[in-house]
């Protein structure tokens, strides 16, 4: 009996390479968070997260494709098979992590920055928007502003635009090419707030054989210079610091 159990063990093991192996891998993104991702004027997935994505595939030997999904039901769509991984500038954190796994990050820990239309906001007293379900969302609702929630990083600034709210909180990484193609009118206020375990991909916590080789991919990326490489081409020299 034990000897049966083992070879149907073993068979069940090489059954689940081949199916991981042969399958298309979708890759889950919003492509409206730019530059991490966004759509093109061909309407396709962009950014760096499909630079990236496209290139640990192909160290990963894995085919894969992409697809568009709504930031806030992006882990429920994860773990209910509608695709198998996300990228999309998602910050590896303990609450995240008890729902869905991570890679190791791609995009080191970084910060987050408020931005309004004056630098004289009260930040602590005011009203702050962040988009939903997000680690700077968590934040705000500590931090004793009144917070307005959005589905999208463009309604969050809008809303600072309409006078909606009072300043917006989110990635400075997203936050800085508005404020520098705003001609004066956004500007940063406050303190940099560092958040999160920096970016991963995230993967269904059963799809430990798939994390691994895109863990593994990660990992040379790192070691050859070639991330380092993209989070500059991406993000502005120096940001790369693996």
């Amino acid at each position: 009996m034990k000897s049966l159990i083992l070879t149907t063990a073993a068979l069940a093991i090489v059954a689940g390479s081949a199916f991981a192996q042969d399958k298309t891998i979708r890759m889950g993104t919003e492509g409206a968070y730019p530059p991490y991702n966004f759509i093109n004027d061909s309407g396709e997935v962009d950014g760096f997260e499909r630079e990236l994505g496209d290139e640990l595939c192909t160290r990963a030997e894995l085919t894969c494709e992409w697809v568009k999904n709504d930031w806030d039901s992006i882990i429920p769509n994860l773990v209910s098979s509608n695709y198998d991984t996300i990228m999309a500038g998602m910050s590896i954190t303990d609450e995240r992590d008890e729902v869905i796994d991570f890679t190791q990050d791609y995009y080191p820990p970084t910060e987050s920055a408020y931005v309004a239309l004056s630098d004289d906001v009260d930040l602590e007293g005011g009203i702050v928007s962040a988009q939903t379900a997000t680690i700077q969302a968590g934040y705000v609702a500590e931090s004793g502003a009144t917070l307005v929630e959005f589905a999208t990083p463009e309604e969050t600034i809008a809303a600072v635009r309409n006078g909606e709210a009072d300043a917006v909180f989110a990635d400075y990484d997203y936050l800085l090419p508005l404020v520098e193609e705003s001609g004066g009118e956004l500007t940063f206020v406050g303190e940099g707030v560092p958040l999160g375990g920096g970016v991963g991909m995230g993967l269904r916590e059963s799809d430990t054989e798939l994390r691994d080789k895109f863990d593994a991919a990660i990992t040379s990326m790192k070691e050859d210079g070639s991330l380092n490489a993209l989070l500059d081409k991406w993000f502005g020299e120096g940001v790369g610091t693996y």
